[in-house]
């Protein structure tokens, strides 16, 4: 783990090389079904559109999942209990943090965790300033990889992870239990996970939320091709692309795909990849759970569900996971707190 210093914060960067960039995405390219892992969406301008994204009126998740934290942030911050450690996965700007940063009792330190190098830093050097003494200790990382949290300067009580706007959703089936696995082993003994779900609904209202009227998804969808044009000179024509997102009933999931509007060659990186006209790249699967099926995962890797909040009209939750005493895989151990390396 590398520490540097940016804007008076010490980052820890884990952030993967540009080869692994470039292995994963000719990995995907060149599969029978093209695919790009959601996670290629937030460089810093994706971030920043995905930002527009979360205050449209068909994005729901969002501003349900707010009125939630809202509402029962008192129940939410006695379960988490005093002088924890915060740990927040997929960052982004931390606006939601803030309201458990308001309510929890003389927390430990909170180490938000993205790959958006440029709005981590922004977003913690902000959070800095807005709560003086509190240690915020921002990991430039991909949370599916392997994790090592930094040290805070005071020794938590426990270790409790904040997941919400449903990015659990992106996560295929058996990428849920590996990934919910080693967040229970991540936070220890009387660590816990609060966790928001989107739940299954009518179709009429979530595929709204994946096309707005102002285009700002399309664009945001697109934005993964350039993504890949600035860091591997690729050369994607983003016009010959077109945004598409519907759901699937069966699978109980958006399916959001980028469609060759052409027959065309894209290099990337040296290679050629081929593209029928109307061929399709998955780049992102986001699903929606029932309250029973979510909790049958959760308990399969490790957590029990010790409380869930819904709103009135059963559109989304939120769910505060508890480390089982006696874990279904494997066995727990403390958290893994690093100082890291020196700058």
């Amino acid at each position: 783990m590398k520490l540097t210093q940016r804007d008076g914060i010490t980052l820890y960067d884990l952030e993967s090389p540009i080869e692994s960039f470039r292995e994963e995405v000719l990995q995907g390219l060149t599969q029978p079904v093209k695919v790009l892992p959601p996670k290629f969406f937030y460089d810093d301008f994706g971030a920043r559109l995905f930002e527009q994204i979360c205050e449209l009126p068909e994005y729901y998740p969002t501003r349900t999942e707010t009125a939630i934290l809202r509402q029962h942030i008192g129940e939410i911050a006695d379960l988490i209990g005093d002088e924890c450690l915060l740990v927040e996965f997929g960052s982004g700007a931390s606006t939601k943090t803030r309201i458990l940063l308001d309510q929890i009792r003389s927390p430990a330190g909170y180490v938000p965790i993205d790959v958006a190098k440029g709005q981590l830093v922004e977003t913690a050097a902000i959070l800095s300033r807005a709560y003086p003494g509190l240690d915020v200790l921002p990991v430039c990382a991909d949370y599916m990889g392997d994790l090592r949290l930094p040290k805070p300067q005071r020794r938590p009580q426990r270790v409790v992870a904040f997941f919400p706007g449903s990015t659990i959703g992106n996560l295929e089936p058996p990428e849920v239990n590996a990934f919910l696995e080693r967040v229970a082993a991540l936070c220890g003994r009387a660590g816990g996970l609060l966790i928001g779900v989107d739940l299954e609904k009518d179709p009429q209202i979530i595929e709204p939320a994946y096309n707005d009227a102002r285009g700002v998804t399309a664009a945001f969808n697109l934005n993964v091709l350039q993504h890949i044009n600035r860091e591997l000179g690729a050369e994607f024509e983003l016009s010959t692309f077109k945004h598409e997102a519907s759901y699937d009933p069966i699978a109980s999931r958006i399916e959001m795909r980028l469609i060759s509007r052409c027959s065309q060659t894209v290099r990337v990186a040296g290679s050629a990849i081929e593209f029928a006209e109307d061929e399709a790249i998955i780049t992102e699967h986001s699903y929606k759970y029932s309250l029973a099926r979510f909790r049958a995962a959760a308990e399969s890797a490790g957590f029990s569900v010790r409380q869930v909040w819904t709103d009135d009209g059963g559109l989304f939750s939120v769910q505060y996971l508890g480390v089982a005493d006696q874990p279904v895989h494997g066995s727990l151990h403390p958290p893994r707190l690093v100082s890291g390396d020196k700058p």
